[in-house]
Formats: C-alpha cells, structure tokens, sequence
C-alpha cells in the first residue's frame, strides 16, 4: 500500500506556482519539490492545513490512497 501525492496536480488545476506556495506556508522550495515527488515520509498537519488553504482544496484533493 501507497500513499500518492498529487499535489503536482492541483497546482497546476489552480494556476498556482510552487514558488509562491512554499512562501506561503514557509518551506523551502526545495522541501517543496520533495513532498511533491513524494520522496517524504510525512507531512505535518500544519503544512497540509497551509497547502489546502492556498489551493482551496481538500486533503484527500493532495493524499491519495493505493492498494497494492
């Protein structure tokens, strides 16, 4: 089982430009790129709370989850 990431995806469905979002929420662009990838292991809840806000969207919009 797998958590996937789409946060890639919503960025682009709102226009938006990793840049400005990681100023939003106050991550570097490069801790940015990583959640992005996937190549994290977890997300706090502020993060994700920050992410939603910017992109007007739902958590289970960015987390997404896959069965084996």
């Amino acid at each position: 089982m797998a958590i996937k990431i789409n946060l890639a995806v919503m960025l682009a469905r709102r226009n938006a430009r990793s840049k400005e979002l990681a100023e939003f929420i106050g991550i570097t662009e490069a801790n940015l790129s990583l959640l992005k990838s996937g190549k994290v292991k977890g997300i706090r809840f502020d993060t994700l709370e920050a992410i939603c806000t910017y992109l007007d969207c739902q958590p289970g919009d960015i987390l997404e989850f896959e069965a084996d």
